[in-house]
């Protein structure tokens, strides 16, 4: 009999898809390998975020993030969590001209990174196209509410559904994105009782971000909910200080630099035969060694 242990399995799209009424999902985006496997314990989906243009690369929009980037931190997320689903965004103009060109794009995202389902932005607009990938191989999660890739179009980050004459619109939205086969549809800043509302009303997982607690399953940028963004959106809530932790480090190891308190010698490495004290000195101890023998030759 064999020592080694089995394999982790990975979730597919199929066991997100089935925990509709079963058991909330917990999802974060992740852009990392060492932060992808930390979160891979506790996910049930990690997604490759085109966030990560503004979190990571301080675009003000997700707009010229690339399909290129996009496979890059992906590749990384994959390598990192073995257990979770990994998701990545289809990045703004690598989808929208066309189901085909849609396909093309990613199929290289899949092949190239070895996710298991990608995200794309957009209701009614999308159905054909969701449709197309799905009836191909590719999973789909589908992306409905604040759509931040049409940030251009909508006029800025603006909560959706506040008005009760919205709604008819966005309900269609999900309906249509299950109907064309998404396994699973995020629900982007929008009002409370519509986010609810629609989670009742579709066969498939609602993800919500700013929706309801109602949603089948929630989702945050992990650079937000960590406490590593300057400015988060209302429905973010900090469960974690590391920006502050970060500070307070980086800032400790600045003065100990420039006190030469660091490295000591327990961090530096002696010569090969050297006697250990030799070693074993400090640069201040060997620095008033050298300004002794100078003074005494004098």
């Amino acid at each position: 009999m064999s020592s080694q242990s089995a394999p982790t399995k990975r979730l597919m799209a199929p066991d997100i898809a089935a925990k509709k009424g079963v058991e909330p999902i917990v999802s974060l985006t992740s852009y990392h390998a060492h932060t992808a496997a930390i979160a891979d314990k506790y996910c049930d989906f990690l997604l490759v975020g085109d966030s990560l243009g503004m979190v990571m690369h301080g675009f003000e929009t997700t707009v010229p993030v690339s399909l290129e980037l996009m496979i890059m931190h992906g590749k990384a997320v994959v390598r990192g969590a073995k257990r979770a689903l990994v998701v990545v965004d289809m990045p703004f103009g690598s989808y929208e001209e066309s189901p085909e060109v849609a396909f093309r794009n990613a199929a290289r995202v899949m092949k190239e990174t070895d996710c298991g389902a990608v995200k794309l932005e957009g209701g009614r607009r999308m159905e054909a196209t969701i449709h197309y990938l799905v009836e191909r191989g590719i999973p789909v999660m589908a992306h409905i509410g604040l759509t931040p890739q049409s940030i251009n179009v909508i006029g800025g980050f603006k909560a959706q559904g506040r008005e009760e004459a919205q709604w008819a619109a966005i309900e269609e939205d999900a309906r249509v994105v299950a109907q064309a086969g998404a396994f699973a549809v995020v629900l982007e800043a929008m009002a409370e009782p519509l986010a609810d509302q629609i989670t009742r009303s579709i066969p498939i997982p609602t993800i919500g971000i700013g929706a309801s607690a109602a949603c089948d399953g929630q989702i945050l940028v992990m650079e937000d909910m960590l406490g590593l963004s300057p400015r988060v959106p209302k429905f973010v809530k900090e469960f974690g200080r590391i920006g502050e932790s970060i500070d307070k480090a980086i800032g400790w190891y600045a003065k100990e630099v420039r006190k030469r308190s660091f490295p000591e010698p327990h961090h530096t490495y002696a010569m090969k035969g050297a006697p250990k004290e030799a070693g074993g000195r400090s640069f201040e101890a060997t620095a008033r060694a050298t300004k002794k023998s100078k003074t005494a030759g004098n």
